[in-house]
């Protein structure tokens, strides 16, 4: 009796612990990182940022110096990837570290200092690689770093729920109570109802926030499209007025994602494949402002195939079984074949 108790207690201990395992994933995985703005997605909670955009676009001008494509065949994101839709000069010289070389130790060091020097940050991800120098090993890093405050900090507002979820979340904003002078934190972009609108974000330095209110599941290229294109056609106020409202969740993200498809898979033209593909995405905004620091990384090795587009001789000897199909040019069939097995046999009924 005592033993089939314990069995009993050993297997719902074992449930439990994968039950609380499961959970434990989800909450960690729960947010899927998106390559690419374009990229179709059926998670609830998706983010993309350019980082990895601009890791990409430095392996393909200088470590590739082409499109980067795939022995066997190319996969889509791959193709959109190689548009380079996102670069360097769509963000200030001042938010974003990135460099590229062999691996070694030194370029190790580099990175360590250059994003000490520039941001006085540290990586997430830079002792976590093999540094070890091989050939064929070169690694491409960037960071890209955000921190800003709004104009004036929106008050903070008092917990509730965030849609169908029971737990609640602290909000900032404006209120009945809120100073007026919070009302230049914000633009509006349009009103159409209360389940589709958008507004505008200032803040001290260049950078503004947008928040969209929708329904719709669309990648974030459309969802950017929808927004300029329905604060153009908007004809009621702008301005954010003393009977409105304002109400945002805080947000803090942390996810790091490895690009799994993207790797080993010869690169055509070389004798490289990538080895990881790496990017993180450290994500808070309060009442306050913004904090944003992202981070990815493209390792290359060496692959045992060899380059892609090295041409082989070609031996078209046709010294065993083989067909000939004879056809006129003009016509959708051909008008004699031949199924060759045995040359000498045939030959032997040929006319001298």
């Amino acid at each position: 009796m005592i033993k089939k108790i314990v069995a009993l207690l050993l297997i719902f201990i074992f449930t439990c612990g994968c039950t609380f395992h499961k959970k434990s994933k989800e909450v960690v995985n729960n947010t899927e990182v998106l390559p690419l703005m374009s990229t179709q997605s059926n998670a609830e909670n998706r983010v993309w940022v350019g980082t990895f955009q601009l890791v990409w676009n430095d392996l393909m001008d200088y470590i590739i110096k082409a499109p980067i494509k795939f022995v066997g065949g190319t996969p889509d994101v791959v193709n959109e990837l190689n548009k380079q839709d996102f670069k360097a000069e769509y963000l200030s010289e001042s938010s974003y570290y990135k460099t590229y070389g062999k691996a070694s130790p030194d370029l190790k060091k580099q990175i360590i200092q250059g994003i000490k020097e520039k941001f006085n940050e540290t990586s997430d991800i830079v002792n976590s690689i093999d540094w070890s120098p091989a050939k064929g090993k070169y690694v491409v890093y960037a960071m890209l770093k955000k921190d800003f405050k709004f104009l004036e900090p929106f008050d903070k507002l008092n917990p509730e729920k965030f849609g169908k979820n029971e737990e609640k979340v602290d909000y900032f904003g404006i209120d009945r109570n809120s100073d007026y002078k919070l009302h230049k934190n914000v633009s509006v972009l349009f009103y159409n109802s209360p389940d589709d609108f958008a507004v505008k974000l200032h803040t001290q330095g260049d950078d503004v926030v947008y928040l969209y209110r929708t329904d719709d599941d669309k990648p974030f290229n459309q969802f950017y499209d929808d927004i300029i294109a329905k604060s153009e056609s908007y004809s009621g106020s702008k301005y954010f007025n003393d009977v409105d409202r304002l109400k945002i969740p805080d947000i803090k993200l942390y996810n790091e994602k490895h690009f799994k498809e993207l790797c080993d898979r010869q690169i055509d033209g070389t004798d490289l494949a990538i080895a990881d593909a790496i990017e993180t995405i450290d994500f808070k905004m309060n009442n306050e402002g913004v904090k944003l620091k992202s981070e990815a990384v493209i390792i290359t090795k060496l692959t045992s195939i060899g380059p892609g587009h090295r041409v082989e001789p070609r031996y078209f000897y046709f010294t065993d079984n083989f067909v000939l199909f004879l056809q006129e040019k003009d016509k959708s069939k051909p008008y004699f074949a031949l199924k060759a097995a045995d040359i000498s046999e045939i030959n032997k009924t040929g006319k001298k």
